[in-house]
């Protein structure tokens, strides 16, 4: 029928029947089309073959995951920890706070790295934007946006530009210059358009192209100049919460997670969802890409991380404690991929051995839940923003 249906909050005429009622966005082969309940019920019963109904349809989908869970299994040799029983134990870590950015008035809720490895920016839910120096601490630029909780920001590669968004369902782009005291917001522009909050976006391997997820449950690849949709992406059946890019100059695949519990890994040129893994029992906050692009990490309000291998299409390892009762909201891996540092929702930050599975040490000094943690991109610092108002800069 359609490769994927979501409720939004829109009110009037339905397109088939022309009754004013609730509709829902409905995708057939990307060209959206709003129906009232009534109105899909029929085209979904129209579809269906003789001697079929929608029980029985549910019903073969689920012996169809079983099935491919089964041959999932045959392919289960050996954990991941276990392979690594005879790789040498990382040393103690000495990672400190060494500087803290303090300009925000409410909670921090996103931050990125620029590529010259020391500017950064962050958004927070006092509807600004700020891109600082981690080196000084000054803040060269500042933006406001007519809306609270800006979920989302990101610095172009060129460092030239960042983009942001998050309640005004938009993601505008800012170009920046030398002048610290331009008006940005003269030179503000609208890129993308959903038709729910935007939770994540990031540049693909150029200043050029857009990749945001949203809370009306898809992902989207946008043209940054004229501000055009290239590619949807529709699979998630709830909102999606985070999305990054495969770390390659040629990477045509992204991973996304969100609060149907699935990481999907996505065909940027297709559009087509490629791979799915649902082994988290609640919402999935952030997915990250291991260094080489070949698997993956995901954080998750089920107090858990795990780490997915996309070549052996499973899960590899899960990190977690008996004692860790938060959730956690987001996830980067040092350079060499051998950390990965896991934010909470208790205000720490974790430091789990990838290879081994153990904990090696967790990092204190936020005073509220941690939003986002990520590496620099020489792997020497390590950036934490958190409901507390706060950045900090640890190495």
């Amino acid at each position: 029928m359609c490769d994927q249906t979501f409720v939004a909050a829109t009110f009037g005429p339905c397109d088939n029947c022309g009754k004013a009622s609730p509709l829902m966005n409905i995708y057939i082969k990307n060209e959206p089309i709003n129906y009232c309940s009534f109105c899909m019920e029929v085209m979904a019963c129209q579809g269906l073959l003789s001697g079929e109904s929608v029980a029985s349809l549910k019903l073969e989908s689920e012996a169809l995951k079983r099935r491919l869970e089964e041959e999932r299994g045959k392919l289960n040799d050996v954990e991941l920890h276990q392979v690594a029983e005879k790789v040498e134990v990382v040393g103690t870590l000495s990672i400190k706070p060494r500087r803290v950015l303090k300009g925000h008035g409410n909670k921090v809720l996103c931050m990125d790295w620029c590529k010259d490895k020391r500017r950064l920016v962050s958004s927070s839910q006092d509807g600004k934007v700020i891109v600082w120096d981690g080196f000084t601490l000054n803040k060269e630029h500042g933006v406001s946006l007519p809306c609270t909780w800006v979920l989302a920001c990101a610095y172009a590669p060129s460092g030239c530009a960042i983009a942001c968004g998050g309640l005004d369902n938009k993601c505008s782009v800012f170009p920046l210059s030398l002048d610290k005291n331009e008006n940005l917001n003269a030179k503000k522009k609208v890129v993308a358009m959903h038709t729910n909050y935007l939770s994540a976006c990031t540049f693909t391997n150029s200043d050029m192209q857009l990749l945001t997820s949203s809370g009306d449950g898809t992902c989207a690849l946008w043209d940054v100049e004229s501000g055009q949709l290239l590619q949807s992406f529709h699979g998630h059946t709830a909102d999606v919460l985070s999305l990054d890019l495969a770390p390659s100059e040629t990477g045509n695949t992204f991973v996304s997670g969100g609060c149907d519990k699935k990481a999907n890994v996505w065909d940027m040129r297709s559009g087509q969802n490629i791979q799915s893994f649902e082994s988290h029992i609640s919402d999935i906050n952030c997915v990250k890409y291991y260094p080489s692009g070949d698997a993956f990490a995901s954080a998750s309000d089920d107090a858990t991380c795990r780490f997915y291998d996309l070549r052996a299409d499973r899960e590899v390892a899960v990190y977690q404690k008996d004692s860790i009762v938060f959730g956690a909201s987001t996830v980067d891996f040092s350079l060499s991929g051998r950390l990965l540092f896991a934010g909470y929702n208790d205000y720490t930050i974790n430091v789990w051995d990838v290879l081994k599975g153990n904990r090696i040490t967790t990092l204190y000094g936020h005073e509220n839940r941690i939003s986002r943690v990520r590496v620099s991109p020489d792997g020497t610092a390590m950036c934490s923003a958190s409901w507390d108002y706060t950045l900090r800069i640890w190495a």
